[in-house]
């Protein structure tokens, strides 16, 4: 996998570096907009696309189908893998603004946005791009502390011999991955640390993979396939929980397979000719296939090993099943896994507030100047007060809120509610609807506002659900902070 480059764009920007002109005989080593050349393809579009998409939403695949049952739920995440391939597709086409091969390359989301479309939308996409950003770093949090504390248990219950229920609380686990997530925020240039996100891909596969096996061996113990054609039945829960929870289902599979949020930066990454657009499209075919492929491996054969009992976090529903330490080895990756993505997701937002700031302030030292730090047997580190201060508390915001509101499967519910219909599908489409100019009212037209119009129904639907999830929580024997598992 080629190194996260696009995240060096969002600090070449935060900072406002000037780029000098390249003489002549270097013209070869620069792109027409005089940044070094990229060299991205296909397949390393592809990679970075899968490491993006393949995370923890994986886990609550199998707890969704098990809400819509086996005819529902693989038809719905069928159809959501069509709806981001095209909308994708259309964002491509939205990397350059006007000719697709010569036109002014936008180099974040938020740019295709602001050269397309302009005014108040780009307020509105900056601040639901920021505020799912903001939630993704809550979920990841809760996800990586299910996870810490499951490898905890599981080495308890063992070495008690099923004796102690090894009850524990969530708080120092979150307080940890904190503490992880504030060091590694401080690292200005991300792209500089490419090893991260391919341990990031090998950590997502190998949890995932294991998940999977776990269920396609549960299932070969029983000699049964699990589960009903038409999702958990009544009974097991109301009917008024059965809607509630059917709607959830559907934020829980929005959310697997939410990258829209990064695609132009991922796009940035790549080299031309061919145009940007045709192997980004190619790139997201091939992804988007092979993560519905894994998606569908993994939520079916949970429910088919768990059935009505489908737990919210896949790898928590086998309990202190053996071999414990392959479950150990799972948890273990998640957390690794989730502590390069938080990062990559977060960059974004570092990037616009610091930008921000350097404009604002341009004089000020406490947010331009930079102190090298000698490290011994490396390169000085530059340490940037601002930095500093506004990640450290970013993080630990973004720790305090997920310590209130430890519930995983309803938070993932709400972030792919939250981010599915504006982010995924309304600002592609009306971009792609400004950059080919077609007209209004026209067939074309027609059917893409068709198509905008079902998904926004469907998130509100989705966001519904997953906060009377949050609800129905909070009105069990809940305390702040003093969640245990």
């Amino acid at each position: 996998m080629a190194e996260l480059v696009f995240t060096k764009n969002h600090n070449q920007q935060a900072f406002d570096y000037s780029i000098d002109v390249p003489s002549q005989g270097s013209l070869k080593c620069f792109d027409d907009d005089g940044r070094p050349k990229r060299a991205g393809n296909v397949w390393t579009a592809s990679a970075h696309i899968i490491t993006a998409v393949i995370g923890s939403g994986v886990l609550s695949l199998a707890w969704a189908i098990a809400q819509l049952g086996w005819i529902a739920g693989p038809t719905i995440m069928f159809l959501f893998a069509f709806v981001i391939y095209y909308t994708s597709s259309l964002l491509a086409d939205c990397y350059r603004t006007g000719d697709s091969v010569t036109g002014k390359r936008n180099y974040t989301y938020m740019d295709a946005v602001r050269s397309n479309l302009g005014g108040v939308k780009v307020k509105c996409c900056g601040l639901i791009q920021y505020i799912n950003i903001f939630g993704v770093a809550i979920g990841y949090t809760i996800a990586a502390s299910i996870s810490m504390m499951a490898i905890k248990r599981s080495n308890c219950f063992h070495q008690s011999g099923g004796k102690n229920p090894c009850h524990i609380s969530s708080n120092p686990y979150m307080i940890a991955f904190g503490v992880t997530e504030i060091i590694f925020s401080q690292i200005p240039d991300f792209d500089q640390i490419w090893w991260l996100s391919i341990v990031a891909a090998v950590m997502s596969f190998t949890y995932s993979t294991i998940g999977l096996s776990l269920g396609v061996a549960k299932v070969a113990e029983t000699g049964k396939f699990m589960g009903s054609f038409t999702g958990i039945s009544i009974g097991t829960v109301t009917q008024t929980q059965k809607i509630w929870r059917s709607f959830q289902a559907l934020g829980d599979i929005a959310f697997a397979y939410s990258y829209s949020i990064i695609l132009i930066e991922i796009q940035d990454t790549i080299k031309s000719p061919p145009s940007e657009a045709k192997t980004m499209k190619k790139a997201t075919l091939f992804s988007t296939a092979i993560t519905t492929t894994f998606y569908m491996l993994c939520g079916c054969m949970g429910y088919a090993a768990f059935g009505d009992g489908a737990p919210g976090n896949l790898l928590t529903g086998f309990g202190f099943y053996n071999p414990y330490w392959l479950l150990d080895i799972a948890n273990a990756a998640i957390v690794i896994h989730l502590v390069g993505a938080y990062q990559v997701y977060c960059q974004p937002l570092y990037a616009f507030v610091e930008k921000s700031a350097a404009q604002r302030w341009p004089d000020t030292d406490f947010v331009t100047k930079e102190i090298k730090v000698p490290i011994p047997g490396l390169s000085s580190y530059k340490l940037n007060l601002f930095r500093l201060v506004w990640r450290s508390t970013f993080v630990i915001l973004s720790t305090i809120i997920s310590m209130l509101l430890p519930f995983f499967n309803d938070i993932v519910g709400i972030l792919g509610a939250l981010g599915f219909w504006p982010l995924t599908v309304y600002f592609p489409v009306e971009m792609y609807i400004r950059q080919k100019k077609i007209a209004k009212w026209s067939t074309r037209w027609l059917c893409l506002q068709i198509l905008s119009v079902a998904c926004l129904i469907v998130s509100v639907a989705a966001a519904a659900g997953s906060i009377a999830g949050v609800v129905l929580d909070l009105k069990k024997v809940y305390k702040p902070f003093k969640t245990t598992y």
